[in-house]
């Protein structure tokens, strides 16, 4: 329960989190044995120095009572005052109002604890006043009320924040090594996650081995698994890429035989499976490219989208783009994007009449959005959609064309190199209500530099 409550207040960073484990103990360890001490020896030197005063104010009064007159009382006080090292001595008809514990500055310690001494020690004291670091007392004589002016300083410790004050400045001081020392020690670990999130956009930055032993231990089997991934995708790519090229020479010349034979239906119908066959090893190696790196530039977010509508919209396509207000400049890799938006058109007029393309900007993103008027996808069917070589015909017709299942897994795949997402759902457009599929674009995405 105290920990939901606290989970909002507390930072989510390691290098914070690291720094309250390392530095709330040791800072409550220290106020407390100050506190503590202060509490026990400077009470006990206000206790010692107060019960001296009391003998002193008892030798003045009893001097004082001796003499014949008030004067007389006056003139002994004053020459015992100058004796003591006091500021002020006398004698007056009445005491004023006195001041309570109670009364005084929360921050005053050592004047609560003077007064509440000198009330315990002198049973003659008819009032006290602190004002100013200056102590003011009268006691009850046989002349009247012998009053007694001295500095607090007399009867408590001198300077007792001194104690707070050197731990306070020793601890902070203290503890910008600590910060200085642990930030060193975070570096390593957020170059660690800045080449991780740099990998799961397809880019290999360069991670030197630095840091604490487990540090170390990390970044190494980090890097050993970005060389046998890279190295799987290298050769999956080299696979896919050598089956595709090797497919075309054999399917090249049953083309070629199958365009010298008579106009005849078997013929005809081998061309169309030959066709689509191209068509299937042309998205093979438009998987494979996906995989290759390609860098990324400032592109023109706008321009590039009305690029390929303009391009799906040749032919007579019913492909339609929503104005909007100009979208910034972005970071992105432009040849991959243009080809998930292609893939995106594409699927939106094979399983639908009519497609519409939109550029939305957000605060900390931009989303293109592809809707069409098709049957639109069960959405109990949405993860395995974006799944490689997963079809999903009899849900959006199969007779609208056939496939590899490979046109969703290109786009997800383009969108998780730039830092993004794909989302599908269901369009609400009045007219089209269909498949939307959105591309969402991180607003301030940025290459990751060297580690």
């Amino acid at each position: 329960m105290l920990g939901r409550l606290l989970k909002p207040f507390l930072p989510r960073g390691l290098y914070w989190r690291a720094a309250l484990i390392v530095f709330v103990p040791v800072l409550t360890i220290l106020l407390v044995v100050s506190l503590a001490f202060i509490q026990r020896h400077y009470e006990g030197v206000t206790r010692q120095m107060t019960g001296n005063f009391v003998l002193v104010a008892h030798h003045i009064l009893a001097e004082t009572d001796t003499r014949p007159d008030r004067a007389a009382a006056a003139a002994e006080a004053a020459r015992l005052a100058r004796a003591f090292d006091l500021l002020e001595a006398g004698i007056d008809t009445r005491a004023p109002a006195s001041d309570s514990p109670a009364t005084l500055p929360i921050y005053d310690l050592s004047g609560r604890l003077a007064i509440r001494e000198l009330q315990a020690g002198l049973p003659e004291m008819a009032s006290v006043r602190l004002r100013d670091g200056d102590v003011t007392l009268w006691l009850d004589g046989t002349h009247g009320y012998l009053r007694l002016k001295f500095r607090l300083s007399q009867i408590s410790a001198r300077n007792p924040h001194q104690m707070l004050v050197l731990t306070l400045v020793i601890g902070l001081g203290m503890g910008v090594i600590a910060f200085i020392y642990l930030k060193n020690q975070m570096r390593p670990i957020r170059r660690l996650a800045r080449a991780a999130e740099a990998f799961g956009r397809g880019q290999s930055v360069p991670l030197r081995l630095s840091g604490a032993t487990e540090v170390r231990a990390a970044s190494a089997a980090f890097l050993q698994m970005r060389e046998r991934i890279e190295r799987h995708i290298e050769q999956r790519t080299l696979l896919l890429s050598g089956v595709s090229h090797d497919l075309r020479t054999p399917l090249t010349r049953m083309r070629l035989a199958l365009s010298m034979m008579d106009d005849e239906p078997e013929a005809r119908a081998l061309l169309a499976d030959v066709a689509e066959m191209e068509a299937l090893i042309d998205r093979f190696l438009e998987f494979a490219r996906t995989e290759v790196a390609e860098p990324s530039v400032p592109t023109d977010l706008g321009a590039l989208v009305a690029q390929r509508v303009a391009d799906a919209a040749r032919g007579g396509r019913a492909v339609t783009l929503i104005a909007g207000p100009p979208p910034p400049i972005l970071a992105v890799r432009p040849q991959l994007l243009a080809r998930a938006l292609d893939n995106l058109i594409g699927n939106a007029l094979r399983y639908g009449t009519r497609a519409r393309v939109s550029v939305v900007q957000e605060p900390d993103r931009v989303v293109v959005s592809v809707e069409d008027d098709g049957p639109g996808i069960d959405p109990a069917e949405y993860d395995r959609a974006t799944r490689p070589f997963v079809r999903l015909d009899p849900a959006r017709g199969a007779s609208r064309g056939a496939g590899v299942g490979l046109g969703l897994s290109i786009v997800a795949d383009a969108m998780r190199s730039h830092g993004g997402s794909l989302t599908l759902d269901r369009g609400d457009t009045p007219g089209y209500g269909g498949l939307v599929a959105r591309l969402i674009l991180p607003r301030k995405h940025a290459d990751a530099g060297s580690v």
